[in-house]
């Protein structure tokens, strides 16, 4: 071969290389921008309002909260099936405590504390006993919901003059009478920035994605795999109260029952969608954002197309299990290479 055609062969080498970068740091990002336009020209022009990318936000911000949790357990290859649960559960305790005379004002800190809780049993559980992930959230996703329910004894806690209501409903006005940022949004924005800065600039973070690579060389490495395992579910069970907090402002009320249903797979489907695989290790939490948004979009815009209720929920299962087979061919491909 003459060094010509050995040139040509380095240089479409490392075009390939450089495409896939791109691709791999875009990740969904390119899907989200085209899913918002088609939405905008369906809907003849009432997606890219003012107002809507303000619902849209405010919509996205509690799965976004919940994704981000989610994405420190599934780097870690485990999994959270018990995040909506522990939300009712977080904002149950929330309320009875902001009905409390003299103590209203530490409803939020009960919240969080009681998510935390939660995710540290779950934890402990896992990396204590060596259960499954999959198992010790399942279990409590049932149990915690039996739990959130006992708290008010299975009825509806309000409190229209809850302490910090604006976190629900208050916004920032940026541009006035044209765009408001809802502190719901701000809020996921910062849990993002926080979840970005423990993962890329802290030891914390880079002994998850160790854990999630390869658990063995971990422990050989001198990482304690169980804290880990403690820390990342205590992480996602703090997300789900500050979860709690946020739609207990936003609607005033809490129910053991219906608040947090399903919440588990919309986060799992961010995450999955946004390039965190299933089995650990790699994925970023800005692709998680991303892929919350993507899920946002879709109920928005759907809703302003005048798709019904029951097409809305087969085609976000659709959505899964599309994330589900993204992860997949990652997978795939990642093994090629």
């Amino acid at each position: 071969m003459s060094s010509t055609e050995t040139e040509i062969g380095v240089s479409m080498a490392e075009r390939q290389r450089r495409l896939k970068a791109m691709i791999a740091t875009l990740g969904m990002l390119p899907v989200l921008i085209v899913v918002a336009i088609g939405f905008h020209f369906l809907s003849e022009g009432r997606f890219f309002t003012g107002q809507n990318i303000s619902v849209v936000l405010q919509q996205a911000a509690v799965n976004i909260v919940l994704a981000a949790g989610m994405t420190f357990v599934i780097l870690t290859a485990g999994i959270d099936l018990s995040v909506g649960s522990v939300l009712a559960a977080a904002a149950m305790a929330g309320l009875i405590v902001s009905n409390m005379p003299g103590l209203s004002s530490f409803w939020i800190f009960a919240a969080l504390g009681t998510g935390l809780g939660f995710g540290m049993l779950n934890g402990l559980l896992i990396s204590s006993l060596k259960l499954p992930p999959f198992i010790v959230t399942l279990g409590a996703m049932t149990a915690v919901r039996g739990i959130a329910r006992l708290m008010g004894n299975d009825t509806t806690i309000f409190n229209p003059e809850i302490p910090f209501a604006f976190i629900g409903n208050g916004a920032i006005p940026l541009i006035p009478g044209i765009f408001s940022l809802p502190w719901l949004a701000v809020i996921a924005l910062l849990v993002i920035l926080v979840s970005w800065f423990v993962l890329k600039r802290t030891v914390l973070g880079t002994h998850i994605y160790s854990v999630g690579g390869n658990e063995a060389a971990a422990r050989l490495s001198g990482i304690k795999v169980p804290r880990i395992y403690l820390i990342v579910y205590g992480i996602s069970g703090l997300c789900a109260g500050l979860g709690g907090v946020m739609l207990s402002t936003r609607l005033y009320a809490a129910n053991g029952l219906q608040l947090g249903q399903a919440y588990e797979l919309d986060a799992i489907a961010a995450v999955i969608l946004g390039g965190t695989s299933f089995v650990g290790g790699v994925g970023s939490i800005w692709g998680t954002l991303v892929g919350a948004l993507i899920i946002a979009v879709l109920s928005n815009g759907l809703v302003l197309i005048g798709v019904s209720d029951i097409w809305q929920y087969v085609i976000k299962g659709l959505v899964i299990i599309g994330a589900v087979a993204l992860d997949r061919l990652r997978q795939r491909d990642s093994a090629r290479t």
